[in-house]
């Protein structure tokens, strides 16, 4: 007898959160991962707005905010000239989120698995995934620990399991893209001398950048240098390789120009990069997501964020797959439409993104003539110019909303359904649900803060009809804005994106768009 229902492969921030997206909609989960202990150093050190917005549904913001520099500022150094700028407050009105959040990934993985562990979901350590198979009605996974070797059967199996993906390689999905030429120094030390204050520090140079975070696990700060490659055999993309030597550092430190001296060196590492992008996130049964599915050169910072999205994106799709009646979880036309909206909502995003890291990789870091002159002298010369800019907020939180990845829509997602009429002056089906102040019969409230739980949410203006009860299932919750005059309805999906809209009563749309992602209440169970 079946006793899990999804089998999610890698503990790393998507596999957890992805566990827990799926347990939160109803989902039995299980979680397995080859190393035995928590890995470590961190790679990822930033928080976008979305990721925060995404994962307060399960409950973990907030946890997640007291181990996060909310406030934080970064000294640019471009040549001789020091900018300050600051990454709070910045001009985001429509996200309860409007600053960048400098936080570990470790501190991100154990606030994720206490959060498991509450809900008595234990991450399996040190269980790893031999093979996996798709037969058409179940998964089938072969799995290894010191206890021995089992076989398991599911329903859906997801692969959070890294660049060398075991599941991406079971399912022969193609892996297309290639190797940079440059590689990323990562480093913890501690410095004295004159290093430039207790925030951030980035130096542009003609080699590339350098960047040093408050952020150190093993001594007080983070080096970050980006350089040409020097070779290697090991090919293990993304993960740390050879340690760097101090006096290697310190020229790197030097030739930045940083006056930083370092005092104490407690762990380096070289670190190959690599750029690329499965072929397709599904096949069958068999999911793809995070460094899977994707993998990105460190600009931006998206890695760690872009798997949080597709996990909260894919977990409540399996979920409610899941809780269909039998014949059609086990792969009828609805559940088809539903699974398939993964791949048709997050590799499209996936493809802009890795053009986004791209570009900004190769001003960052490639030792080509363009890109250093770019950072060598024409960076300079505009130094002056950036504090003007740093403080055209608009123009700076438009930046943000950029790369956090708030823009973001699926627009032509199967799972986007307009009603009739159509609803004037709300987001699309497809958008994401901005941020505002509403009321509900009370004092007003931060309409974010409302749909800070699991499930659906059913959006009625002041006038509009209540949806009929028969076909609201338990993770449907409704909610009527006082404040927002008219008849029409948005259903907002667990992922905080708009679904279905309509400019007056539609039960026959509402209960229509409902049933096709599997939210609709079962039906009753004959004498």
């Amino acid at each position: 007898m079946t006793t899990v229902d999804v089998l999610v492969v890698g503990a790393g921030p998507t596999g957890l959160t992805l566990a827990l997206q799926a347990h939160d909609h109803g989902a039995r989960v299980r979680v397995v991962e080859r190393r035995p202990k928590v890995f470590r150093p961190s790679r990822a050190l930033i928080l976008h707005p979305r990721t925060l917005e995404v994962l307060r549904p399960l409950g973990i913001t907030d946890s997640l905010l007291e181990l996060a520099d909310t406030a934080p500022t970064a000294a640019l150094h471009l040549g001789s000239r020091v900018v300050e700028a600051g990454l709070a407050d910045l001009a985001l009105p429509d996200t309860a989120f409007p600053h960048l959040s400098l936080m570990r990934q470790t501190d991100v993985e154990r606030v994720l698995a206490r959060a498991l562990a509450d809900r008595g979901v234990a991450v399996e350590r040190g269980t790893e995934l031999v093979t996996v198979r798709d037969d058409g009605n179940s998964a089938w996974a072969v799995l290894h620990s010191r206890q021995g070797t089992e076989e398991i059967r599911c329903p859906f199996v997801a692969g959070c399991d890294g660049p060398a993906s075991t599941v991406r390689a079971c399912t022969g999905i193609g892996w297309h893209g290639g190797p940079y030429d440059e590689e990323v120094v990562l480093a913890d030390l501690d410095l004295g001398g004159d290093f430039g204050g207790p925030g951030a520090q980035l130096f542009v140079g003609r080699r590339g950048l350098l960047f040093l975070f408050p952020l150190g696990e093993q001594a007080a700060w983070r080096l970050l240098a980006t350089r040409a490659g020097h070779g290697g055999s090991w090919q293990d993309f993304g993960r740390p390789g050879p340690a760097v030597p101090a006096a290697e550092l310190q020229r790197l430190l030097h030739g930045a120009g940083s006056h930083a001296r370092i005092e104490r060196l407690a762990w380096s590492a070289r670190v190959p990069l690599q750029y690329r992008l499965a072929r397709r996130f599904r096949q069958g049964r068999l999911f793809l997501a995070g460094d899977a599915a994707h993998n990105y050169s460190p600009a931006t910072g998206q890695g760690m964020n872009a798997g949080i999205q597709d996990a909260v994106n894919l977990g409540w799709k399996l979920a409610f797959a899941v809780s269909r009646p039998e014949s059609e979880s086990t792969g009828g036309p609805g559940a088809e439409v539903l699974l398939d909206s993964y791949d048709r909502e997050r590799r499209p995003a996936a493809c802009r993104r890795l053009l986004l890291t791209h570009t900004a990789f190769w001003a960052e870091a490639s030792t080509g003539t363009v890109p250093s002159w770019l950072r060598a002298v024409a960076a300079v010369r505009a130094a002056p110019a950036v504090p003007v800019l740093l403080h055209r907020r608009r123009l700076v939180a438009e930046g943000i909303r950029l790369i956090s990845q708030l823009q973001v829509n699926y627009r032509r997602s199967p799972l986007s359904v307009e009603g009739a009429p159509r609803l004037r002056g709300a987001p699309r089906p497809g958008d994401r649900l901005p941020d505002a102040t509403i009321s509900i019969g009370g004092p007003p409230r931060r309409l974010h803060a409302l749909l800070a739980r699991p499930g659906v949410h059913l959006l009625l203006q002041r006038d509009a009809d209540p949806p009929p009860d028969a076909v609201l299932g338990r993770h449907v919750t409704v909610l009527r804005l006082a404040n927002s005059p008219g008849r029409g309805l948005v259903a907002v999906r667990p992922d905080g994106h708009v679904g279905f809209r309509c400019g007056t009563s539609d039960p026959a749309g509402l209960s229509g768009w409902l049933s096709l992602i599997g939210a609709t209440a079962p039906s009753p169970v004959g004498p």
